[in-house]
Order: C-alpha cells, then sequence, then structure tokens
C-alpha cells in the first residue's frame, strides 16, 4: 500500500477523494463508503470511509454520524469552520486527530479507526473507532500455576498493553510503537521501565527492528527467530511468555519487553539461561518449595539430556561401571531382543517424539487417548514380541518425563540428548564427556544482546545466587537490594 499510493494526497472535494479510496481499495469489498449531507446546510456535506468488521457501528452512528446529521447552528458558531466544530462540540470520541500524510491515514484506515473527510478540506480527521471482536482474557495456556494471577495476554495489543500498565502503575513505564512488515504494517510495542533499562540494550534493539527487511509480521515467534544473537544456537537468546506478571516483573528488573499485536506472547531481552528454570509460581510460594522445585527442574533438564547417552555408555562400552547384579539383568532383558542397543535406543526416542508431537496436534478430546495408547499399549507390545527389552522402556520414559520439566526448552532438549547419545554410540562414556564438555563451552560463549547467557554461573557471591538456583526470602532481597540485583548486573555488563 505505501509504494503504490505513497505520492498520492487529499483533495479537498470529497468526490475527489471517494475516488480516490475507490482505486486504492478496488475488490475490497469491506471497505465502506458513507455519504453524508446535512438536511438544512447544503455546504455541509462529506462522508465517512471506515472497513465493516473493525469498527464499532454503535460508535460510527450515535457518536459520529447522529451528531453531525443533527446539527443545529447557533450564534456561538460565527467564525468557525464546520470541522472545528465537528471535532470541538459535536463527535464524541477518546481519540481524534487531524491528518494530511497519506501514509498515516492508510495505516490508521487498516488499523480500525474511521476517516472522516468534508467538502473544501484536504485532511482528514481520524476517530478512533476499533470494535473487533478479540479472545477474552483466559488462563495460561502454556505456563500453567496453582498459585499467582490466572490472566494471559491475548491477540489484542491494546489489551495486551493495559495488563502490563495495570501492574507497573508508574509514569517511568514507557510505551515506543514500531511498525514490522511491508505488506502486514504489523505494530509492536516495546515496553520498558526508563529509569533502569539500559540504554546500550534499547537501542541495539530498535537498530536491529529498523534493520527488518520482511514482507509480514504474524506472530512474535518470527520476531524471536529473526532479532536473536546465534541464529544456529539451540538454545534461545530471546525469551517469550504468555503472563502479564512476568513481564511486569522483568521490565522491572531493567528488561525490554516486545508485545506484537496479533500475538498472545510477548518476549523479553536479553534473556539468561537460568531463565528457562524460573516460573511465576516461584515468586509467589515458599521459598524453600521455590528452590526446591528449582532444583528438580535443573536436575530433570541434566536427566533429560543425558539419560539415553549413559545409558548406552555402560551399556556398550563401559560394563564395568555398572553393578554386577544389574548388568545381569539388563543383559537378561535383552537376551532374545534381535536390534543392537543403539539403534533400539534410537528408535524408541524417535516414537516417542512421534507419539508426542501426534497428542500436540490432535484434538483435545482424543489426544488423552492416544497418550494412553502409546504409553501403555504400544509400549507393552514391543516388549512382548522382543522388539525392545524393558529396560529400554524405562529409560525412554523416564527421558519423557524429564524433559517435560522444562518444556520451553524442548527444542534444545531433543537435539542435545541426540547429540550426546551419538558421541556415545561411538566413544562411551568419554564421548558422552566430550558432548557435555562441548555444550557448556557453547553455552558460555553465548551472548543476548551483549550480556553473557551464564550470567553470574559459577559465583559463589551471595549476590549472585540469589535469585538463581536458589530464591532467597522476599525479606532479604527486598530490604538489602532495593534494586535487583539482576538488573545492576545486566546495567553494568551492557554498558
Amino acid at each position: 500500500m505505501r509504494k503504490l499510493w505513497d505520492k498520492e494526497r487529499l483533495y479537498e472535494s470529497v468526490e475527489q477523494n471517494i475516488a480516490l479510496f475507490k482505486r486504492m481499495f478496488a475488490g475490497d469489498d469491506t471497505v465502506k463508503i458513507r455519504h453524508f449531507r446535512h438536511p438544512s446546510l447544503s455546504s455541509l456535506y462529506g462522508c465517512v470511509i471506515y472497513i465493516d468488521g473493525m469498527v464499532s457501528h454503535d460508535t460510527l452512528s450515535n457518536n459520529i454520524l447522529r451528531p453531525v446529521l443533527s446539527y443545529q447552528p447557533v450564534e456561538d458558531d460565527d467564525g468557525h469552520s464546520f470541522m472545528e466544530i465537528i471535532t470541538d462540540w459535536l463527535i464524541d470520541a477518546g481519540d481524534l486527530h487531524f491528518s494530511d500524510e497519506m501514509d498515516h491515514i492508510l495505516n490508521s484506515l487498516l488499523y480500525g479507526e474511521t476517516l472522516l473527510l468534508l467538502e473544501g478540506q484536504a485532511k482528514a480527521l481520524i476517530i478512533g473507532t476499533q470494535g473487533w471482536q478479540s479472545r477474552s482474557i483466559s488462563d495460561p495456556g502454556t505456563e500453567k500455576a496453582v498459585l499467582g494471577p490466572r490472566e494471559s495476554f491475548t491477540e489484542s495489543l491494546t489489551v495486551n498493553l493495559s495488563m502490563v500498565r495495570r501492574r507497573v502503575n508508574s509514569a517511568d513505564l514507557k510505551f515506543k510503537f514500531m511498525e514490522l512488515g511491508k505488506t502486514t504494517n504489523t505494530r509492536i510495542c516495546l515496553c520498558y521501565v526508563e529509569s533502569v533499562v539500559s540504554p546500550k540494550i534499547l537501542k541495539q534493539l530498535i537498530k536491529r527492528l529498523e534493520g527488518l527487511d520482511i514482507e509480514a509480521i504474524l506472530d512474535s515467534g518470527q520476531l524471536q527467530e529473526m532479532i536473536r544473537d546465534t541464529p544456529l544456537s539451540l538454545y534461545e537468546t530471546v525469551g517469550n511468555t504468555e503472563r502479564p506478571d512476568a513481564v511486569a516483573g522483568k521490565i522491572l528488573e531493567g528488561r525490554i519487553a516486545i508485545l506484537v499485536d496479533g500475538s498472545p506472547f510477548t518476549l523479553t531481552i536479553p534473556f539468561l539461561f537460568v531463565e528457562y528454570f524460573q516460573v511465576s509460581e516461584d515468586y509467589y510460594s515458599n521459598y524453600f518449595f521455590a528452590s526446591f522445585n528449582r532444583i528438580i527442574r535443573f536436575l530433570g533438564e541434566f536427566l533429560a539430556i543425558s539419560i539415553p547417552a549413559i545409558y548406552i555408555s555402560l551399556v556398550t562400552y563401559n560394563q564395568e561401571m555398572m553393578p554386577t547384579a544389574l548388568l545381569l539383568s539388563i543383559a537378561a532383558a535383552r537376551l532374545a531382543v534381535p536390534l543392537p542397543t543403539v539403534v533400539e535406543c534410537f528408535m524408541m526416542l524417535i516414537v516417542f517424539e512421534i507419539l508426542r508431537e501426534a497428542g500436540t496436534r490432535i484434538p483435545t478430546s482424543i489426544g488423552q487417548a492416544v497418550s494412553i495408547v502409546g504409553a501403555l499399549v504400544l509400549g507393552q507390545a514391543a516388549v512382548d514380541a522382543r522388539v525392545v527389552s524393558a529396560p529400554m522402556v524405562i529409560v525412554v520414559g523416564f527421558t519423557g518425563i524429564t524433559t517435560l520439566l522444562n518444556i520451553k526448552m524442548k527444542a534444545a532438549s531433543i537435539f542435545s540428548r541426540f547429540l550426546l547419545l551419538s558421541l556415545s554410540s561411538f566413544l562411551g562414556i568419554y564421548g558422552y564427556l566430550f558432548g557435555m564438555i562441548g555444550l557448556i563451552i557453547h553455552l558460555m560463549s553465548l551472548h543476548s544482546f551483549g550480556v553473557p547467557y551464564m550470567l553470574t554461573a559459577g559465583s559463589f557471591k551471595e549476590e549472585d545466587i540469589r535469585d538463581t538456583v536458589f530464591r532467597m526470602p522476599w525479606w532479604q532481597t527486598s530490604l538489602k537490594a532495593p534494586l535487583s540485583q539482576a538488573r545492576q548486573r545486566i546495567k553494568k555488563v551492557s554498558r
């Protein structure tokens, strides 16, 4: 739209402006043009232009057309133009402004605002009449919690911003709007607390966003992939969440939230590795229990990527590291299995991923049935048929359960698991150790907008570990550190 009509300008003639918009939106029946002429003032002639389905018809009729058509001149009107009378006295709308820039006029129209054009005026009055249908606020679908707020973001940018504003009720909270996508002109909003955000990170983020050359932005997931520091890494350096309370907590620590119109998921930067294991419920429950749960999540991720590799190493290459009784039990279970242990493990892991993907994509009403059939019937049938051994079913099942502890690391866990398994199948326990060392080196080398991905990893200072593996009590955090330690570290490192 911009490329085709950026040189066009509005005319003083309403008929010419109507012809212009008809040419612009030829073939689009949703663009409605409503003429009006005052019954007693022939000079009061104009039209309203709007997109059907994007505006509130009650607002359009009761707050715009009816007041204008029922207007009766009085003595105080002398010296005022019709446009001034309409804007100052007649139209009842919270947002209205003039514009003669075609680029801005088109974007406003496409976003659900109404254009009012009058005879003799070469500018449009843009009126906020958005009224499209949107999903109501509901419980988070991917970040369930027993304690804490139950609200989640929706696809409406305005609603999402209001939820953030209600939690951070401060004039220091800033919203910066941008438009991305040559065709879609998708609105995004950068949300941050000005006094604690790193100006360097903010400037770098804006530079990356302005440098994007893309036709369409339909979801925040596209931005997450395009603005991250290391596109080829398995681990995300841009966070995402659908919880308003999580976004509020992160921006208070100096991070920047990116809200995309049409997406219920908000991006946050910078994003650190430890945030994979932090959930909102940790901050609403007892700090002993929250710390215990975090340890479980860290342990779960380690087991999710390590169990198959360690099992293959011990059974195939390093049998001397296993107790004799356990080794004999595994050997007896595998006595009639024709497949090598490595092939058996790869096959079972792939079958598990197939079942996981099937359970995710199929309708909810039959998803549970597929999970039960896959876990019980197929697993038991495979053992009875001597296709796989019982210990392998236990290994793969436990691996799948531990993967679900950190669902946001699903992709990284799957590929890391297969990588370690491949190395272990060739070099045994040494291959596993080499793979883990390489994985740690890779994590240590990552950055998120200039901030080390493994910030504070290996540190034993109290202020560095206050909200990492353990969560310290609120009274200790609040009294000794009015400004969050995470906030201070991010600002210091990003300078």
